[in-house]
């Protein structure tokens, strides 16, 4: 019993070590800001045949959107697309090399934006190399394994909730100060039309001085 309650535990271990290195050997995700007028490029080593797929969002900034290219490691451009508030792309490597995918926001003379990537490059490694082995543990490696996959579905949800509720609180901060403004433009309008109205009011009612000319004989 003690023996089958530690290899339990090494199997879970094993499922959040493998959970861990994955996020970091397998992909690239990040968040960074891209100034107005700016580009960013970033490079990745890719051994040909590997699947990987691109993902990207524009979290803040002006209309949302950024231009967005991928070249391979001759130049080659495999995809390429302008102001885009979202996309994802998935290629299959075609050759080794480094790879180079770049975000423009160089069409913009004043706003600046945050973009969010993820970089997928591969697929994960099993979780059980010798899986097809039959041992008494064979379900609770199943079990382990559906474990993996649904860690890594809810690691997704919550990436994607994230940027959602990131990109609606930037659209409720800037609506509020589109209100705020305006509502100050209407007190300040309606402040000078009644002191116009006022203003007017009284010429219409104040004594006018007449002269009076005598015409010596």
């Amino acid at each position: 019993m003690s023996c089958a309650r530690s290899r339990l535990v090494r199997v879970l271990v094993r499922v959040l070590w493998l959970q861990l290195l994955a996020g970091w050997a397998y992909g690239s995700e990040l968040t960074f800001e891209l100034p107005d007028n700016a580009k960013q490029c970033f490079h990745e080593d890719i051994i040909i045949g590997t699947k990987c797929t691109l993902e990207f969002q524009v979290v803040t900034g002006g209309h949302y959107d950024v231009d967005c290219r991928l070249e391979d490691p001759d130049g080659t451009v495999l995809y390429k697309e302008m102001k885009k508030q979202y996309d994802s792309f998935t290629f299959t490597a075609g050759k080794n090399g480094t790879f180079k995918f770049c975000f423009s926001n160089e069409f913009s003379t004043f706003t600046h934006k945050t973009v969010y990537f993820d970089f997928q490059v591969g697929d994960d490694p099993p979780l059980f190399p010798n899986e097809n082995r039959v041992t008494a543990l064979t379900q609770m490696e199943s079990a382990c394994v559906s474990i993996h996959e649904a860690l890594k579905s809810v690691i997704d949800y919550q990436t994607h909730f994230r940027l959602r509720e990131a990109q609606g609180r930037s659209r409720a901060e800037d609506l509020n100060t589109r209100v705020a403004f305006w509502s100050v433009g209407e007190a300040i309008i309606l402040l000078v039309v009644s002191i116009s109205q006022v203003v007017l009011l009284r010429s219409f009612f104040s004594d006018k001085k007449t002269t009076t000319t005598r015409v010596g004989s």
